[in-house]
């Protein structure tokens, strides 16, 4: 058994800022856990999955987005689950919100994928910066730094990229092109 997650990733720019935030956030706050794996916004939790059924899993995930339109993704400034992780804000637009229902419902219903966390509350894209190493305290010292602090960045998502858990961290296994992202 494997530990994957699907998630977009912003093209390498933005993602080179939001390293710049994790490193600061590892150097200020000894917040390191958001080094672990790229930049991304999350649209399946991690699961386990068998090694011998990753073929099925990838091709599932092939023809889910071939089926799916590119999206706009704007990011814009912070937020916080308090008392311990800090994100770049991203914006619940329909398409996001519809691409994120879309793929849970494909995972449950071919797969047997589902979360059952994420089915208890509503899904709150973000792209994480500070993780919940981040202690009470140098969360209350860091959020008052980034609760206003500007940010602002918009991208075409042209892909799902399935993500790996090496026992380290996470690493890109494959990603699936979207229709309109060929």
């Amino acid at each position: 058994m494997s530990r994957f997650f699907i998630a977009l990733l912003p093209p390498q720019h933005i993602q080179n800022h939001a390293n710049q935030i994790k490193r600061y956030f590892a150097e200020q706050y000894a917040s390191y856990g958001a080094q672990k794996s790229p930049p991304h916004v999350t649209l399946q939790p991690p699961f386990e999955w068998l090694d011998t059924d990753v073929p099925l899993l990838e091709a599932s995930l092939r023809t889910f987005a071939s089926e799916q339109n590119s999206i706009p993704i704007t990011l814009s400034g912070y937020g916080a689950f308090a008392p311990r992780v800090v994100y770049i804000d991203v914006v619940k637009t329909p398409a996001l919100l519809t691409l994120q229902a879309d793929l849970m419902a494909h995972l449950a219903s071919n797969l047997g994928i589902v979360d059952k966390v994420s089915q208890t509350r509503p899904f709150t894209p973000h792209m994480t910066v500070a993780f919940r190493d981040l202690t009470k305290q140098n969360f209350q010292a860091a959020w008052p730094e980034f609760a206003n602090r500007q940010l602002y960045f918009e991208f075409i998502a042209e892909n799902l990229t399935l993500l790996l858990h090496d026992g380290k961290r996470w690493n890109i296994k494959s990603e699936f092109g979207f229709l309109a992202g060929r």
